[in-house]
């Protein structure tokens, strides 16, 4: 039987607090699943704690207790060396201020994580080609971040981070700082690499408009999940 019953993204029990005096726990207690193919929105107001478990789902930081697990595999007792190796092949990010490296053009950073992965060069380049067709900018892929808008350097890391074919794919507020109209295509972009390619995605927002693209919406308060809706699909 196919595996595709089981979570590719799970928490148990997860724990993270931060000592000012006293332990204030960012994320309390949190058990969420993700199923392959999914979209997942985590919403929540300012100081909830979604950018903290982010961080936590995607092993830049490290709980002070319970599991994260990752096609039932669990990430929080790795090493360094063996966290980053475990977010380099499974993991893909799409970050609220892009995180483009400026004297990159857009296919050298769409191509960066693959050479880092080890791909052969003309292999990394084809890809990243294809990868920069689809998010519609094959006109630009010489170009700089600084030569393009916003909107365009999005769509840029939206293209990196499927450059390795990541099992989930984090996105931290990837709308933020776009307008309304850019904010559309970015989100019909995962929707669309969501329905072609299979990608799971897991995004953070305090826009609650985002959630109508959702098959699991995940409401966060405090550090606590206040509830779960799961949509047909």
């Amino acid at each position: 039987m196919e595996n595709t019953k089981r979570p590719i993204l799970e928490t148990v029990n997860l724990n993270k607090a931060f000592y000012l005096g006293e332990a204030v726990y960012a994320v309390n207690n949190v058990n969420i699943q993700v199923m392959p193919g999914e979209i997942a929105i985590i919403v929540g107001p300012s100081g909830s704690g979604k950018s903290t478990l982010l961080s936590l789902l995607g092993g830049l930081d490290r709980p002070i207790s319970g599991d994260i697990l990752i096609n039932d595999k669990s990430i929080v007792k790795l090493n360094e060396d063996e966290l980053a190796l475990m977010r380099r092949k499974n993991i893909g990010y799409v970050f609220q201020f892009f995180n483009l490296i400026p004297h990159l053009s857009a296919l050298e950073n769409v191509e960066l994580p693959m050479s880092i992965s080890g791909m052969a060069r003309n292999e990394a380049r084809e890809r990243a080609r294809f990868l920069l067709d689809e998010v519609g900018l094959t006109p630009r892929s010489h170009h700089r971040p600084d030569q393009l808008s916003g909107g365009e350097q999005q769509r840029v890391a939206i293209a990196r981070s499927l450059a390795n074919k990541p099992a989930v794919v984090l996105a931290d507020e990837p709308t933020g700082n776009l307008d309304s109209k850019t904010r559309d295509m970015v989100i019909e972009l995962f929707c669309r690499f969501n329905e072609t390619e299979k990608q799971t995605f897991v995004l953070i927002t305090h826009d609650t408009s985002l959630t109508s693209y959702a098959h699991r919406v995940i409401s966060m308060m405090d550090g606590k999940i206040e509830d779960i809706e799961v949509r047909p699909r």
